[in-house]
């Protein structure tokens, strides 16, 4: 058996009497340090911190790398100034999905590339397949950890622990060189919760001080450290989507809702024609929300039926913690998509009614 891989924070985690570890696609991660539902409100409501360095980071380098990265990309990449981040795709020739990352112009010859843990030797190695020119890429996952903190009160926690200001980053702009706690770090403002908050690139060496600190600084505002378990219903919420169930290698962009990120009129592109025809021609499915009207919980792969017809399935489901109702993300044939239409989903033999609804199902400072 092959041992599971562990972040350089996870010596750390043992100060938690509560932790609970997991397999998380080959790293043992913790999904929760005290309660999904207790980390998932105390990020709504003040701050959670997630140790998220099983992410992967490359760094493409070269005199061409914008023209090479807006050929590998959906998103128009030339429209990225130095100091800024943009969420991107990479899809396949047919329009699945490659992967969904963040791409962080560091100048004009060099970017870094964030993907998905469970995708780091395939999009490597799909970006490897495709280089030309000068291009150069390292994957520099092993030497760099990544934290989040997340929620309201992030803000003013990095505040208490930050040489640098940040006061004047945007969402999706970044600060290289930032110094936290002594160390220099790649300032972040981003996330993947639907609050506002940060993520913060360090060497692996550096990452335990950071972690520490922030735990510290947090402690008068609320912070909590978190674990997959939250940050699944936080982005769930938001509809954000999770590579393997909204997105994958048979679901497109487009299906999945997320055409604002596909640029179709920028230029050539892998899967450009694909996804050129899904739009003329119209999404034979789409990524939908249901609430289940009857009770039960949707959940990942559950079948849903129009009648007696399959018209598609759960991709994501849980019972929100932050609006109590049970609700999931679906997808199904684009002839039911129309807000309001019934369904059934069907959970363990019995057929559920559920209805479509309006997502995301939770907008920062709305319910609160």
């Amino acid at each position: 058996m092959i041992p599971l891989q562990r972040t350089p924070l996870y010596p750390l985690y043992s100060a938690f009497a509560s932790v609970r570890c997991i397999d998380f696609g080959g790293w043992e991660l913790p999904v929760q340090f005290q309660g999904i539902v207790a980390e998932h409100e105390a990020i709504r409501r003040k701050a959670g911190l997630f140790d998220v360095s099983h992410m992967g980071e490359f760094l493409v380098s070269g005199q061409h790398v914008e023209a090479f990265l807006q050929k590998m990309m959906t998103n128009d990449i030339s429209r990225l100034s130095v100091g800024q981040a943009q969420y991107t795709l990479m899809c396949y020739e047919d329009g699945g999905t490659v992967d969904d990352l963040l791409v962080y112009k560091l100048s004009n010859d060099q970017y870094m590339l964030v993907v998905n843990a469970s995708n780091i030797d395939k999009d490597y190695k799909w970006l490897a397949d495709h280089l030309v020119e000068d291009i150069i890429i390292n994957n520099v996952s092993a030497e760099t950890a990544l934290i989040a903190l997340q929620g309201p009160a992030s803000s003013a926690i990095l505040a208490e622990i930050s040489a640098t200001s940040f006061d004047h980053l945007a969402p999706f702009h970044f600060i290289q060189n930032a110094s936290i706690c002594d160390a220099s770090v790649l300032l972040s403002r981003t996330g993947y919760t639907g609050e506002d908050g940060f993520e913060i690139y360090c060497s692996v060496a550096d990452a335990p001080a950071i972690w520490t600190g922030l735990l510290h600084a947090g402690e008068p505002y609320g912070l909590v450290p978190a674990g997959l378990g939250a940050r699944d219903t936080l982005r769930f919420e938001a509809r954000l989507p999770l590579y393997g169930q909204e997105l994958s290698s048979t679901i497109s962009p487009l299906e999945a809702g997320l055409g604002f990120f596909v640029k179709l009129n920028k230029g050539d592109f892998i899967g450009r024609d694909a996804l050129m025809l899904q739009k003329d021609q119209g999404v034979p499915r789409k990524l939908v929300g249901l609430e289940l009207i009857e009770r039960g919980i949707p959940r990942s792969r559950y079948s849903v039926y129009a009648g007696d017809i399959l018209i598609g399935e759960i991709t994501s489901g849980t019972q929100s913690p932050t609006l109590k109702r049970n609700l999931g993300l679906a997808l199904i044939n684009s002839a039911y998509a129309t807000i309001g239409t019934e369904v059934e989903v069907d959970i363990r033999g019995k057929r559920l009614k559920a209805k479509v609804v309006k997502t995301p199902f939770y907008v920062r400072g709305e319910i609160l």
